[in-house]
């Protein structure tokens, strides 16, 4: 049954093709309809790359990779128990041939590429690009956050042969590292979300930050185009950053005036928002299945970048209707228990100030059952630098103002944020996430709704799960994001 559903795929690479392009040797024909790095998640058909990290080695599980149906397994060296019997493809090195591989799929698609990053919104925003733009063609797009040196090439590596877009995100947190993804890419249209004091221990300043996601220009031609947020204070920068690389094409989204999709009117809610927008000079009603006034932004960016790449706005506009969130982005969970219902928004994978802000505000609209309290869990915000405390102390303000009633917290930065706190907001305190869970389990009641937020480092998933498995029909919940291996 698995042979006949790999059979059905389209073929994505030959052996011939594969070795062509990362100038390999194979020891069989093969014909791969797709390309992993993680045995575990394979599927029959798939291209099966063992690559070598700081605490696995995928040539170890390459003979279990094709014992799983893997078409082939790509490796440098021989492991044990796999010989030239095996559908291999021999490389000089398996990362340096991902890359080749990832260049020979860009080299020779069609497909109207669309960039993206920013300190915030970036998974979001190309998972509502990849929704909007999959029903008017095929359209390929990175996986959950495969932003980096290894995510980009394996997700152009995986574009099909007839895609008509392709959407990738592009991540960094130090400088230098968005130059060489977009050179791989080579995007016909580019969208910086915003520029916020993410990663900001690893710079110097914010405008740094600015400096570092403008290299995502310099894999565009002049007749790409550059999406902008109107509204930020480095807007102007980032002009000047685009036009000095060639791109001369801008088009702008925010509640500024001058935004070329720009944002006439929303209606925020618990679960949603409605919006009205005008884009390119073309005025849109559409419903956002995602709450709050940072999605409503993320969306002005999704549409312009849709109208950059050719696309029909409209119908990508209603497409927005149908979004939904990713694992630990948040997801909202209502968990029924023996003594009534409470509700959960799981933003455990990630946070910054600025994200930390628009969860507050999301809480702030949640509905509530009779006795409810809003309750914020959060966890150490990383890689802030010696500002760290300060940020995280800073919090309390937002807190207040979105009607927050109790905040947990967990790990050494988020101590200053408890100490900023009005008594009556404070809950515990405790050195790490799983320190916490017991007072957090051991607070909630009926008619709550609690937000988890912090840091992946901050492994606030842990919670999460602690919580969901209060529901009396609690599912088994996995360990948080793991991140890509070779096993």
């Amino acid at each position: 049954m698995a042979a006949a559903t790999a059979a059905a795929k389209e073929v994505l690479w030959t052996a011939e093709e594969a070795a062509q392009a990362t100038g390999g040797r194979n020891t069989t024909d093969w014909q791969a309809t797709g390309v992993s790095i993680d045995s575990r998640t394979l599927e029959p058909g798939d291209l099966f790359v063992a690559l070598k990290g700081p605490t696995f080695d995928g040539h170890d599980y390459a003979g279990k990779a094709i014992k799983a149906g893997a078409a082939a397994s790509m490796v440098h060296r021989r492991a044990d128990g796999v010989d030239e019997s095996l559908p291999l493809l021999i490389v000089d090195d398996t990362f340096a041939a991902l890359w080749r591989l990832g260049t020979a799929a860009r080299e020779r698609s069609t497909a109207r590429l669309i960039a993206v990053t920013g300190s915030v919104g970036k998974t979001g925003t190309k998972e509502a690009l990849r929704l909007c733009l999959t029903p008017q063609g095929v359209t390929a797009a990175s996986v959950g956050s495969f932003n980096n040196h290894w995510g980009v090439p394996l997700s152009l590596a995986r574009m099909q042969r007839d895609a008509v877009y392709g959407v990738f995100e592009l991540g960094m947190n130090h400088p230098g590292e968005i130059r060489e993804l977009t050179a791989l890419v080579r995007p016909h249209v580019s969208v910086i979300t915003n520029i916020e004091p993410a990663h900001i221990g690893n710079f110097t300043s914010i405008t740094e930050i600015a400096d570092a996601k403008s290299e995502i220009f310099e894999g565009m031609d002049s007749n790409g185009t550059a999406v902008l947020n109107r509204d930020n204070a480095l807007f102007h920068h980032l002009c000047t950053k685009a036009e000095d690389a060639g791109v001369t094409r801008i088009v702008s989204f925010g509640r500024h005036k001058e935004a070329d999709a720009r944002l006439i009117d929303c209606s925020l809610h618990a679960t949603c928002s409605a919006v009205t927008a005008s884009i390119r000079g073309q005025e849109i009603d559409y419903c956002l299945a995602m709450p709050g006034s940072h999605w409503v932004m993320n969306s002005l960016a999704v549409l312009a970048a849709a109208s950059a790449a050719g696309a029909d706005v409209v119908k990508a506009a209603g497409e927005l209707a149908n979004l939904k969130p990713l694992k630990g982005r948040g997801e909202l969970h209502s968990i029924e228990t023996t003594a009534g219902t409470f509700k959960l928004i799981d933003d455990s994978y990630n946070a910054n100030p600025t994200s930390m802000r628009a969860a507050f505000e999301v809480l702030g609209r949640a509905s509530l059952g009779n006795g409810g309290r809003r309750i914020a869990v959060l966890g150490d915000m990383l890689e802030l630098g010696e500002r760290s405390d300060e940020m995280h102390a800073g919090l309390a303000g937002p807190l207040e103002a979105a009607g927050i009633d109790l905040v947990f917290t967990c790990g050494a930065s988020m101590a200053a944020l408890h100490e900023a706190l009005p008594e009556k907001r404070r809950g515990a305190h405790a050195e790490t996430s799983k320190e916490l869970a017991g007072s957090v389990v051991d607070a909630v009641r009926p008619g709550d709704s609690l937000l988890v937020k912090g840091s992946l480092g901050s492994r606030m998933a842990v919670i999460v799960e602690a919580l969901i498995a209060l529901g009396d029909d609690s599912p088994q919940v996995a360990n948080g994001p793991k991140k890509a291996n070779g096993r």
